[in-house]
């Protein structure tokens, strides 16, 4: 099963802002994450459209190359979860800066800065970092297909040794 695993990608959910509305007043939001055939997901937060997750979720990374995508859902009791809005991320300047030599950086140095563009989600610039001798990434997502909303994440990358990610 670790034979073809390239990595473990962690992501921290932070939290939505300006979420769409899907109950009557309000929604209870959670988070889907998938990366090829992984998924994982936060719990619900009740009765807001700016929930705070601050939660840390990891996904095994198989193929470098496919998009981390981020669903957003209301959970409802008597019928299906209502869509809030959905977004793909490219983690592959992600890997990239991992490739990189960054022993001589200081920490915390920014490695990239990706504008938000057509061919992204980014509703601010991204930034690419080293800190704690780790490369991360800081995104702010709008969500498609919804009315508004974004979500703010923090993806680390780590590596597979043994068991153990770092």
């Amino acid at each position: 099963m670790v034979d073809h695993l390239f990595g473990l990608l962690k992501v921290k959910v932070v939290r939505g802002l300006n979420l769409a509305i899907r109950d009557v007043r309000t929604s209870d939001p959670y988070v889907v994450l998938r990366l090829g055939k992984h998924k994982v997901k936060t719990h619900v937060k009740k009765r807001t459209t700016n929930p705070e997750w601050n939660e840390e979720l990891t996904l095994s990374v198989e193929n470098p190359n496919a998009p981390l995508k981020i669903e957003v859902f209301d959970k409802d009791i008597l019928s299906r979860d209502d869509a809030m809005g959905h977004a793909e991320v490219d983690i592959r300047p992600l890997i990239q800066a991992v490739t990189r030599d960054l022993s001589n950086e200081p920490s915390d140095a920014i490695i990239e800065t990706i504008l938000p563009s057509h061919q992204n989600c980014f509703a601010e610039e991204s930034k690419i970092y080293w800190s704690d001798g780790k490369v991360t990434q800081d995104m702010a997502v709008r969500l498609k297909d919804v009315e508004c909303g974004e979500i703010e994440i923090k993806v680390t990358w780590g590596t597979f040794s043994g068991g153990r990610s770092s």
